[in-house]
């Protein structure tokens, strides 16, 4: 596991409060929203929020493809990666 990957976990579990759960416990391919992991539309606002504030990034919610970014951690590193890139 990358730190990066690492480090977006952590923040899913601190922004969020997911307190029962530790980072091993979130699987890189592991789906965030609906039956994977279990979050909803006001845990992507909020991780939204959070990611951008820690990795001083934009996220432009409307954006169509926002959502496929957020599908697992794997995705939502390499948005970022790409994001810090470009900033």
């Amino acid at each position: 596991m990358s730190l990066l990957h690492l480090e977006i976990k952590n923040l899913i579990i601190d922004a969020l409060g997911l307190e029962d759960i530790g980072p091993s416990d979130i699987g890189n391919e592991q789906t965030l929203f609906g039956e994977g992991l279990g979050l909803d539309s006001v845990d992507a606002l909020e991780l939204g929020l959070a990611i951008q504030k820690h990795f001083g990034i934009r996220i432009d919610a409307d954006a169509k493809d926002t959502r496929v970014h957020f599908t697992n951690v794997s995705t939502l590193a390499a948005y970022i990666s790409a994001r810090q890139a470009v900033a």
